[in-house]
């Protein structure tokens, strides 16, 4: 009896003949008995496991597989350059009102290098109850609901499941709390930790007024500003302790809860957003972006659409003042809007220097705050960097391999749309180690490059500017040597 499964990609197949000899034949041979006992035992217990096992029907045994693989915790959103970086939400109950209570609610960027750009954060969540929002301070509900069953004061939203945004900069300071009206930017951890949070303050109604009676929101989903976070459920904390500004008192909050948001360019972008070119000095050839990174040129995806650079509608799609932020790229090749590109460009007696440019191809894009991770086993012996803020991003502690790099305030920390101003560039000055140091095997280029947190698709090994192979020319020497001799030879011959 042999059950077949072509739900995968290679058949499954469950030999029970061969099952229930093997487990017969184990049985018996922890029994001294005689070899026709022997036979006669083995031929009861296959009957026995023939009857139990084809009981089991392709239904049941498929069920167990799909309950096993949803047993597996996913590992897409785990990144090995900050193992430690997430988004968490806290909830500050500093207050309790006659039908609730009015919470503190900060959004803390922890991620290292990667944070929330124009135009900001989005968060939204479920009520567990019948709750509404009667006023909010520092941020604003996108919809109010459907509120028709209050007389007299309206609340802000009666939305089961409301959708909150950060206020503009400009709003007026009876309307602001602390770290508010930024709208919804967040820097990342590591490139500016003083404007790593984002919060604002609601009261909300129809609650519990006592920590025994409040009941959590759920299904927490943060958009910043497209997807690509999975927030997981409220949990219980220690309440927050808030200190004075003298430093000489402190309070805290009736109760406190946070939720954990991990972030996966995979949800967020399935298509790459940049890309990495190589150069050296020691060879002529320019390593290009591979072919079709982000997406291909003349196709129905949005991805195949561009705009080139000489067209003479350029400018009319560039003053467009829709909200469309999805991609107009310039026509190239890789299709990306970003291209890193590494130029290996001097080499010294005891130092080495690197040009690096970073160009955006998008005309509906400045990129504020950027920054750039770079991985190279190198770094540990930067020396100088030229117009780049660098800061080195040391997760394993004793091994200094990433860096981080981003612009200068009120110099380069904008990267300009996609024209003669969209790009920016330094150059890096590392000193040599003599036990690791080569231009061979492509040793000198970057191992990982990271835009703005998004993981950039480095060229193949394979087409890496090769360093000239100094034996293939010392073979041509002997050749030309006797090429030479030859002809003052033939010469002399002439002249005698």
């Amino acid at each position: 009896m042999t059950f077949y499964f072509f739900q995968f990609k290679t058949p499954l197949v469950l030999n029970l003949d061969k099952l229930c000899t093997g487990l017969s034949l184990a049985l018996s041979r922890t029994h001294t008995q005689t070899h026709t006992d022997q036979e006669i035992l083995l031929q009861s217990d296959m009957e026995t496991c023939f009857r139990s096992l084809s009981r089991i029907t392709a239904s049941t045994i498929l069920l167990v597989f799909l309950c096993s693989c949803l047993s597996f915790t996913s590992t897409d959103a785990y990144d090995a350059l900050d193992p430690n970086g997430n988004i968490t939400i806290k909830w500050d109950i500093i207050n309790w009102s006659p039908d609730g209570y009015v919470a503190v609610v900060t959004i803390f960027n922890f991620q290292q290098y990667r944070h929330i750009q124009a135009p900001g954060w989005t968060l939204g969540w479920t009520w567990a109850k019948k709750e509404v929002i009667w006023g909010m301070m520092g941020g604003q509900t996108t919809e109010q609901g459907d509120c028709s069953r209050f007389k007299g004061n309206i609340p802000h939203c009666c939305k089961k499941d409301p959708t909150v945004v950060d206020l503009l900069p400009g709003t007026p300071y009876n309307q602001q709390i602390a770290n508010c009206c930024k709208g919804g930017v967040i820097s990342s951890w590591a490139q500016d930790q003083d404007n790593a949070a984002s919060s604002f303050q609601v009261s909300v109604g129809s609650a519990g007024t006592t920590n025994k009676t409040v009941r959590l929101p759920k299904n927490f989903t943060l958009r910043a500003p497209g997807p690509g976070y999975t927030c997981g459920p409220a949990k219980i904390v220690k309440p927050t302790r808030f200190f004075s500004q003298d430093g000489r008192r402190v309070t805290q909050a009736m109760m406190t809860w946070n939720v954990t948001c991990m972030y996966s360019q995979f949800l967020a972008q399935r298509t790459p957003t940049c890309c990495v070119s190589l150069s050296s000095f020691y060879n002529d050839t320019i390593v290009p972006c591979p072919t079709c990174t982000c997406g291909c040129q003349n196709t129905t995806a949005p991805s195949g659409s561009c705009v080139n650079p000489d067209s003479p509608h350029l400018a009319s799609v560039v003053s467009d003042n829709s909200k469309n932020l999805a991609p107009l790229v310039q026509c190239t090749s890789h299709m990306c809007p970003i291209r890193v590109h590494w130029h290996v460009k001097v080499n010294y007696k005891e130092y080495w220097r690197v040009k690096v440019t970073i160009t955006n191809f998008n005309y509906r894009m400045n990129y504020t705050q950027w920054n750039l991770v770079v991985q190279h086993p190198n770094l540990n012996n930067l020396t100088q960097i030229f117009s780049f803020n660098y800061k080195p991003l040391t997760p394993y502690q004793n091994i200094n391999d990433t860096a981080l790099l981003w612009g200068v305030k009120f110099y380069n920390d904008l990267l300009m749309q996609a024209g003669p101003f969209g790009n920016v560039q330094s150059e890096l000055l590392f000193r040599k180690d003599k036990s690791s140091f080569t231009f061979e095997k492509g040793w000198a280029f970057p191992r990982r490059i990271y835009f703005n947190g998004d993981n950039c698709v480095m060229p193949p090994p394979d087409a890496y500017p090769y360093l000239p192979n100094a034996g293939l020319r010392n073979k041509n020497i002997p050749l030309l040597m006797l090429t030479i001799i030859t002809l003052f030879s033939s010469m002399a011959l002439h002249f005698a």
